[in-house]
C-alpha cells in the first residue's frame, strides 16, 4: 500500500484533534503542538551538527519522544476516550534534565553577564532551540487558561530551555571559543542565577525574566 501523504482534509482551514474533534488551524491546541514539533524539528538540525558526540545524540533522542509525548497530549480533545492510551511524562523525565544541566554546569566558568548567541554553530543551533523552546512553553501556558493541560509537561518545557541555554555555553566550552557575552557595565552580575545587582529593580525583574524564568 502506498504511503498517502495528502488528505484534503484541511484544505478548508480546519485540522482533526487526537480523537476527531475539528478545530481551525489556529487553534491554541494547534499552536501548541505545532509549535513543540518546530522544536523537535531543530533539535533534529543540532543533532546533526558535525562534532555533537554519540553520548549527547542519545540524550537529544530521549528529548525528542518526551516532546512528542507532549505534543500528544496538547493535540488531544479532552474529551476523548483516547486520552487513556496517552503516555505520560513522570517528575523523572524533568530531574533528567536538571541532571543533564548540573552535569554541564560543574565543568563551565561563572556566568557574568549575559549570552549573546554567536560564534559557534553547534551553540547558536543550542540557542535557537531555547528560544523555540521557551515559545513552546508560552504557548503551553496559554493553553492552559481554556483546556486541561499537564503542568508536568510545562515544567518540562521550563527546564528544557535551561538546558538548551547551559548546551550553548557547553559547546563553546568544549571548542574553547570565548563567548560572546553583552557588553554593559552598568548591568553585570544582574543574571539568571539571582546575583545581586546593583541596578533598579525594574531591571534586575527583566533580567530574571530574560533568561532564568
Amino acid at each position: 500500500m502506498k504511503n498517502i501523504t495528502y488528505t484534503r482534509t484541511g484544505d478548508e482551514g480546519k485540522t482533526s484533534l487526537i480523537g476527531g474533534l475539528r478545530v481551525a488551524k489556529y487553534d491554541d491546541r494547534v499552536e501548541a503542538y505545532g509549535t513543540v514539533d518546530e522544536l523537535s524539528a531543530f533539535i533534529g538540525v543540532l543533532q546533526d551538527q558535525e562534532g555533537v558526540a554519540a553520548e549527547q545524540k542519545a540524550v537529544f533522542e530521549t528529548i525528542q519522544n518526551k516532546l512528542f509525548t507532549i505534543e500528544s497530549h496538547f493535540a488531544l480533545d479532552e474529551n476523548s476516550e483516547v486520552k487513556k492510551m496517552i503516555p505520560v511524562l513522570s517528575p523523572d523525565d524533568v530531574a533528567f534534565l536538571e541532571h543533564e544541566i548540573d552535569v554541564m554546569n560543574e565543568q563551565l566558568p561563572e556566568l557574568r553577564s549575559f549570552v549573546i548567541p554567536g560564534g559557534n554553530l553547534k551553540a547558536s543551533h543550542a540557542h535557537v532551540c531555547r528560544t523555540v523552546c521557551r515559545r513552546a512553553e508560552r504557548q503551553g501556558w496559554r493553553l492552559a487558561a481554556r483546556h486541561p493541560v499537564d503542568l508536568l509537561d510545562l515544567k518540562y518545557l521550563n527546564r528544557l530551555s535551561d538546558y538548551f541555554f547551559v548546551l550553548g555555553r557547553f559547546f563553546m566550552f568544549l571548542d574553547k571559543v570565548d563567548e560572546n557575552n553583552w557588553e554593559s557595565t552598568k548591568y553585570n552580575n544582574c543574571y539568571l542565577y539571582r546575583k545581586p545587582f546593583a541596578s533598579s529593580e525594574n531591571t534586575c525583574t527583566f533580567a530574571r525574566s530574560k533568561i532564568g524564568q
